[in-house]
């Protein structure tokens, strides 16, 4: 089934939709930060699936156009271009983004949810951008297609030059074009989110990025493999449940705390198995235990102090750890995750707010190279979409969406992606070897708490 749904997709039209006011003179050259400047020239994505509205496929289309064009004016270096991967700046050009309408045939909505692709790469379809084209530098900065199932549900598939954008400004970007489309629709009003369009006021370009190295992980060849697993809500509770009783003086950890912990013991089991052929080598009789690094993804917006703004556009995260060696318990793994937490909090958080921020953020990935560049040691990596309130707020006037997800392809090792479920659980995409992901999808201890790919439709 999943190869026949790759093919299922046919592309309508094509079309630029351009801010409905131009952008004024003094605004047409937007600085990038020091921050963007480090970002891969590669799309970030999100896609969004909506039931049948009573509204129609057309008038649907031309109110995403119309809210669009009115959000672009707002968020006005997004239809702007860069013009080579190397400056400085975006030019506020009113170029505009790319929109694209499709259409998905063969089947229904509801079928395609009840069977949910366990592949990201089925996924893809519902994008007009591949996610690690070089282009996404200098082509349209935001990508948009609407795929249309043919019982009316629909696709919205988003793709955001990564040099402008991280995780929360795709979230703020998405919830300010979703309030102004309900607006026009007359729902319940909802307030328009303002973007912070000053990202390089709080991390300056700087010219002298050649002083930082990293040193490169010692990758082996190997296949790799992404599956999606989901931890319902009554699931969570028992294994924050857990985790809060087995002592290391955990309390009340967070869902995302839980899933994590869960998924890198996981990880580092399967990791750890003689045959394991990814970084770092087996843990036979002559070869010293392994050691692991679980490196978190956090929202510098709210890890300065004083805080960032909120709604400040362009990337703003930086990086935590925990080491730790296989066999460690979920509690442990829990307790030294908030070390890590604590220790940027107390020794980093206040410099974000002054001269040395740069300086902060460059120690933050020189230490992720470091601990990585060690000898059998293995890097975890998660990143999290959680908390960001999109079943509540990114509906457009016809309904919330049942489901989004961030289908994320990469050749890239032990990497999750944690995202919120409908149903107040945890989504996470998990990407291993081959070998390992063998292991990991057999775990007792995973299969306790997740379910592989469920069904969408509750």
């Amino acid at each position: 089934m999943a190869e026949k749904m790759k093919k299922l997709v046919k592309i309508i039209t094509r079309e630029t939709i351009k801010p409905c006011s131009p952008t004024p003179s003094d605004l047409k050259s937007y600085s990038l930060s020091f921050l963007d400047k480090l970002q891969p020239p590669i799309y970030i994505k999100m896609v969004y699936f909506y039931p049948k509205n009573n509204h129609g496929t057309i008038t649907t289309t031309q109110q995403l156009k119309k809210s669009l064009s009115e959000s672009l004016a707002r968020f006005y270096p997004i239809s702007g271009r860069i013009n080579s991967n190397n400056t400085t700046t975006i030019e506020c050009s009113d170029e505009g983004a790319e929109y694209v309408e499709a259409q998905f045939n063969g089947v229904d909505l509801s079928t395609f949810l009840r069977q949910p692709p366990a592949d990201p790469a089925v996924l893809q379809q519902f994008f007009a951008a591949a996610c690690d084209s070089a282009g996404a530098g200098t082509w349209p900065l935001l990508v948009v297609q609407a795929t249309f199932f043919e019982c009316g549900g629909f696709a919205l598939g988003v793709s955001i030059s990564h040099k402008l954008a991280d995780a929360t400004t795709m979230n703020i970007f998405m919830k300010s074009w979703a309030a102004t489309s309900a607006r026009s629709f007359g729902s319940a009003p909802k307030s328009i989110v303002d973007p912070v369009l000053d990202s390089a006021s709080y991390f300056p370009a700087r010219d002298d990025l050649f002083r930082f190295q990293v040193s490169a992980p010692k990758l082996k060849k190997a296949e790799v493999v992404q599956r999606r697993y989901v931890f319902d809500k009554p699931k969570l509770m028992d294994l924050k449940a857990k985790i809060a009783g087995g002592g290391d003086g955990v309390q009340l950890p967070t869902r995302v705390e839980a899933v994590v912990a869960l998924i890198a013991k996981c990880m580092m089991a399967a990791s750890s198995r003689p045959d394991s052929s990814s970084r770092g080598g087996g843990g036979g009789v002559d070869t010293p235990p392994k050691k692991f690094v679980v490196f978190q993804a956090v929202n510098l917006r709210a890890r300065a102090e004083p805080p960032f703004p909120e709604n400040l556009v362009g990337n703003f995260v930086g990086f935590v750890n925990a080491e730790s060696e296989g066999g460690v318990a979920v509690q442990q793994l829990v307790a030294e995750m908030r070390r890590g937490m604590r220790d940027f909090t107390e020794k980093k958080a206040e410099r974000l707010r002054g001269d040395s921020a740069g300086e902060v953020i460059l120690e933050c990935l020189k230490e992720v190279g470091d601990l990585i560049g060690r000898d059998n040691t293995c890097g975890l990596f998660f990143t999290s979409w959680c908390n960001s309130n999109i079943y509540e707020e990114v509906d457009f006037g016809w309904g919330k969406p049942i489901w989004a997800t961030t289908p994320v392809i990469s050749d890239r090792l032990n990497c999750v992606t944690l995202m919120d479920t409908r149903g107040g659980g945890v989504e996470a995409w998990v990407s291993l070897s081959k070998e390992e992901m063998d292991s990991f999808e057999r775990d007792p201890q995973l299969l306790a708490y997740a379910s592989r790919n469920p069904s969408l439709l509750l």
